[in-house]
């Protein structure tokens, strides 16, 4: 369960959008409103706004979206339920609202409409409001045994619009070439090669790097935006990380050849010595074979004199 949050100012185009009969669209619930039509809706709403007029955003909008392998169990009963339960835990309680179940695209999804005037004309607060709803989606997604979604591998790329398009594209290329690369020079040139343009934010007039900025296509997104994972902190530890992993395998393979080396030394001279115990056996050592030795020990011999 995911929700987008919206907000606007004028009431009539947001309920025209949520209750539009092309996208098959179902009123699955409603409170404080006449919902004998569209204009009585959008009258209603208006109405309560009067109550405090020195708020300009008065329209709360948000979707609420499900994934399709949770389609068979989401009654509009329950969906309405679930968006209840999300609602009085933002804070948007005591205030009229509708609730719209759209079945336009294969996974489930409602559009909720409130007010942000409430009965009593105090205004519902915004404040960190995406912040709390990332969470609470999460909680009510728990509590409901809902399928957890992966995320951006999810993400049908056909569908999406700019600059969202571009996003993913870079979320996408930073995934494959941070996995590959172990410092910046190299990851910087894999990015340019794909047109990815990057800027770093400084602290103050220092060159301490405080941030990153990510460019294509004439959009440019900080890293954080991109996806949590690529903050300019958390590249560089992973760059880090690679390098690490590649010093600790190369280290390995130097002692792998140096044991091995070792071990095919010995098993040389056992060869040899088992050479000589079979020619000394029969009384006789080829003399190839005995003037290489003696070679050997001469040079064994061999002292260096001052």
């Amino acid at each position: 369960m995911i929700a987008k949050i919206m907000k606007g100012s004028g009431f009539k185009g947001v309920i025209n959008y949520i209750l539009d009969p092309k996208k098959g669209t179902e009123l699955i619930d409603s409170s404080g409103v006449r919902t004998e039509s569209i204009n009585h809706i959008v009258q209603s709403l208006i109405d309560q706004t009067e109550l405090n007029p020195r708020v300009s955003k008065v329209v709360g909008h948000i979707s609420l979206s499900f994934s399709a392998q949770d389609s068979s169990k989401l009654s509009n009963e329950w969906m309405a339920q679930i968006a209840r339960e999300y609602m009085e835990k933002m804070g948007i309680k005591d205030t009229q609202y509708i609730i719209g179940r759209h079945f336009d695209k294969e996974h489930p999804h409602i559009h909720i409409a409130f007010n942000r005037i409430d009965n009593n004309g105090k205004t519902i607060s915004d404040r960190n409001d995406r912040f709390r709803s990332e969470k609470i989606c999460k909680e009510l997604t728990a509590k409901y045994s809902l399928y957890f979604a992966g995320g951006k591998e999810n993400v049908k790329e056909h569908r999406l619009k700019e600059p969202d398009k571009t996003k993913y594209e870079i979320y996408q290329t930073l995934k494959a070439e941070i996995a590959r690369c172990r410092n910046w020079t190299t990851l910087l040139s894999h990015l340019g090669k794909q047109d990815i343009g990057v800027r770093f934010k400084y602290k103050g007039n220092s060159q301490e790097v405080q941030g990153i900025i990510f460019e294509k296509n004439g959009y440019h997104f900080n890293g954080s935006k991109v996806d949590r994972g690529f903050s300019y902190s958390k590249i560089d530890f992973a760059l880090h990380q690679n390098n690490r992993e590649h010093e600790q395998q190369m280290q390995g393979m130097v002692n792998l050849i140096s044991n091995v080396a070792s071990v095919t030394s010995e098993i040389a001279n056992e060869l040899i010595e088992g050479g000589l115990d079979l020619f000394q056996t029969h009384g006789t050592v080829p003399a190839e074979v005995y003037n290489t030795l003696d070679k050997k020990k001469k040079k064994k011999k061999r002292k260096i004199h001052l």
